[in-house]
């Protein structure tokens, strides 16, 4: 299994599937899986791209075999463990698809390298690109109910599991093969609670294609929330996916797959 040994111990779990790195002339697919998922949860989106990009998946640091080491740096380090990983692979650039947590991540890569991202791909999740609206919108949903539930209940559309018994057990089986984390390791700290800021500004001006995808069901990121991401980002384009809650990828590949690689497809003809 293909790992990426860090200094301190920690290990990275990633895997390439399609044309080899080194010889393609075209910049890989990276997919960035959100905080239900890990590497094995894109089993149903690398072939949509592999016949022709590069892809490349991997477990985030404390998901799937990446076990995070003892008193490491968790989530803070998505977006440092993400360009190690890409400089190891010796790429220049990717198109980074981020699924809701993975949005932290490709964030976190951006403010670092942003010339490493060549097009962005927010799947269900907002990249810290709000403003006051947005935020009034958010508190709007949270009290009316239309956001209420775990992480887990909201993962899905209403009717998911009832319609789809098998892939329903499925992810729940996948989810499963995370460890055990601390269960405030994702909650928001006090500083990320009261931050009023937005990434809007730096998106815009950095001029990258973006393309923002959501589940038309998404009970966890409100498409009318993502719409709102969307305006702030002046060329970017909007994808609702039918038929899908938050894990578009998951309950509709077909079209979240040909979305995604239009746009790609799109963003490399343009280059």
């Amino acid at each position: 299994m293909p790992r990426l040994e860090f200094a301190d111990g920690f290990s990275l779990y990633y895997e390439t599937h399609g044309p080899d790195i080194a010889t393609s002339t075209l910049s890989p697919i990276l997919l960035a899986h959100g905080a239900g998922g890990n590497a094995a949860v894109w089993w149903q989106n690398i072939q949509a791209f592999s016949d022709k990009y590069p892809v490349i998946t991997f477990d985030h640091r404390a998901f799937g075999r990446s076990p995070d080491i003892t008193d490491g740096p968790g989530r803070i380090a998505f977006g440092a463990d993400t360009r190690a990983l890409l400089k190891h692979l010796k790429v220049d650039n990717v198109h980074f698809v981020a699924h809701s947590m993975g949005g932290r991540t490709a964030f976190g890569l951006f403010s670092r390298e942003p010339e490493m991202i060549k097009s962005l791909i927010y799947s269900g999740t907002n990249g810290g690109c709000v403003d006051e609206s947005y935020r009034v919108l958010k508190s709007q949903l949270e009290q009316d109910g239309t956001l209420a539930g775990s992480l887990l209940q909201r993962a899905m559309a209403p009717d998911f599991a009832k319609t789809n018994p098998e892939r329903q057990f499925l992810y729940r089986q996948l989810r499963g093969l995370n460890p055990k984390r601390p269960k405030d390791f994702l909650a928001p700290t006090a500083r990320m609670i009261n931050y009023k800021g937005t990434t809007a500004q730096r998106l815009s001006e950095s001029r990258l294609p973006i393309l923002w995808i959501c589940g038309n069901y998404d009970r966890v990121v409100h498409p009318d929330l993502i719409q709102i991401s969307h305006k702030l980002t002046p060329g970017s384009q909007y994808v609702g996916v039918p038929a899908a809650g938050h894990s578009a990828y998951f309950e509709n590949p077909s079209v979240w797959n040909s979305s995604v690689r239009a746009f790609v497809d799109k963003v490399e003809l343009d280059c």
